[in-house]
């Protein structure tokens, strides 16, 4: 029933109004409306309510967080992901020798194509150390994607020196592209910091590397190819044919068939949206499961106690 208005002349010329004829929305609406004098606010159920918001709240927060924030996810396979360069790999060098002296540092390069360099200059800086009795040698130069070595050494020298002293500090070993991603925390150069400065003078050493390409791709599908790679080294003194002690520093490498591959993806906006009706959903069910059987408990509650008093 619709109530009339009866109280003036004004409302009596106009016509009284009349109750809506059921059409569709009677038949398709599945949200029926309860008149507000057939509810019952109680103090629990207002807890309640708060306490649901700010759990929907503190969930939204939670999505929207991670909605924003770039993923990185990583992936193995079998392949070479730079199929475009030729078959090299750069590799960027910086090593000091505090003990010997610029004029007497070379670098050579072997490998199992039959490359065998002695002396490689191209691309490369020698700094005195020290006054000139040390060097710290700079080099950027590629190697053929085949087992093979670089070795810093005294043999493209025109005169080896009696007593070559390779105690030396690694700065710098790095193959490929340098990525400086956060999420990435990768061997990219792991003999960074190698401090062999209270080893044998006259002792060669051995690094052992075993080379992963990497390959990282940022949301624009941008991709950059890099190198991570494993280390293991040893200590020896090598002779010569001669009798002669004529130490190194090798850097022996071998390729790993698997790559890494790591790639920037961001929530897509649909499951973003999915997620948080899900939230709102599930948490206003489950608080109107809560407040019904509280309420419910309540009421029961009373009518015992309406009970003990009669």
């Amino acid at each position: 029933m619709f109530p009339v208005a009866l109280t003036s002349r004004k409302a009596d010329s106009q016509p009284s109004p009349q109750a809506p004829t059921p059409g569709l929305s009677s038949l398709f609406d599945i949200y029926r409306k309860v008149p507000k004098d057939l509810t019952q606010p109680t103090y629990t159920g207002a807890i309640i309510s708060v306490c649901c918001c700010l759990f929907i709240l503190f969930l939204f927060l939670s999505e929207l967080t991670g909605f924003i924030t770039t993923e990185v996810v990583n992936e193995l396979y079998v392949d070479d992901p730079d199929k475009d360069s030729g078959g090299k790999i750069d590799v960027s060098l910086n090593i000091s020798l505090p003990n010997l002296h610029c004029e007497l540092v070379g670098l050579d390069i072997q490998d199992e194509m039959g490359r065998h360099e002695v002396g490689h200059i191209d691309n490369s800086m020698k700094v005195p150390l020290n006054n000139g009795a040390g060097c710290r040698f700079e080099g950027q130069f590629s190697i053929n994607k085949v087992p093979g070595n670089f070795h810093v050494s005294t043999h493209s020298a025109t005169a080896q020196p009696q007593n070559p002293d390779m105690t030396h500090v690694i700065h710098k070993l790095s193959f490929g592209d340098t990525l400086q991603v956060q999420n990435v925390h990768g061997a990219f150069n792991a003999l960074g910091g190698a401090d062999r400065l209270t080893s044998n003078p006259l002792a060669s050493h051995d690094y052992i590397l075993k080379i992963v390409p990497t390959v990282y791709e940022d949301k624009s599908g941008k991709q950059r190819y890099s190198y991570q790679y494993t280390v293991a080294n040893k200590e020896y003194v090598a002779y010569s044919h001669t009798g002669r002690i004529i130490p190194a520093i090798w850097f022996r490498y071998d390729l790993s068939p698997i790559t890494v591959k790591y790639t920037e993806r961001r929530q897509p906006l649909y499951r973003f949206i999915t997620t948080i009706c899900a939230i709102i959903g599930g948490t206003f069910t489950v608080a109107g499961i809560l407040d019904s059987c509280i309420f419910t408990a309540s009421e029961a509650w009373k009518k015992i106690q309406l009970g003990k008093m009669h």
